[in-house]
């Protein structure tokens, strides 16, 4: 009996490690999540959307961007931590009214950028924006 005491408290001690290296994992889930639900709300976007826009309209080709596979680009300014920034594109605050306007036309918004129109709908511009107001 004792030896079968030892194995069933030791696949306890086992499954109460694994527990604990698995608490930051879903912790961090329900951040994202709160994030994500936050952007979402800010812009009338999907942050989810926003990711496969992204790719749609080539916006890797020009900008680093975290999240998105093969956005490492050097073209124009990484888009880390857009959330956080005071400005979009150094020239007008950043909202989330003013991001969709940037990224709907950029010219229209600064005639000297580089940045070209795309062509981007209004409802992909809200999920981009969703998108890009998650990196914090």
């Amino acid at each position: 009996m004792r030896g079968d005491g030892g194995r069933v408290m030791m696949k306890w001690k086992l499954a109460a490690v694994c527990l604990m290296a698995l608490l930051p994992v879903v912790g961090g889930c329900g951040k994202q999540s709160r994030v994500w639900q936050q952007a979402a709300a800010m812009t009338g976007g999907s942050p989810e959307r926003g990711r496969e826009k992204i790719r749609k309209y080539g916006c890797a080709a020009c900008h680093t961007i975290p999240g998105i596979p093969d956005a490492d680009a050097l073209v124009g300014p990484p888009l880390t931590s857009m959330a956080a920034r005071t400005y979009i594109a150094g020239v007008i605050s950043n909202t989330p009214e003013n991001m969709v306007r940037w990224i709907q036309n950029p010219p229209g918004v600064d005639d000297k950028t580089a940045m070209p129109n795309l062509g981007v709908t209004e409802q992909d511009a809200r999920d981009i924006s969703s998108y890009l107001y998650t990196l914090k």
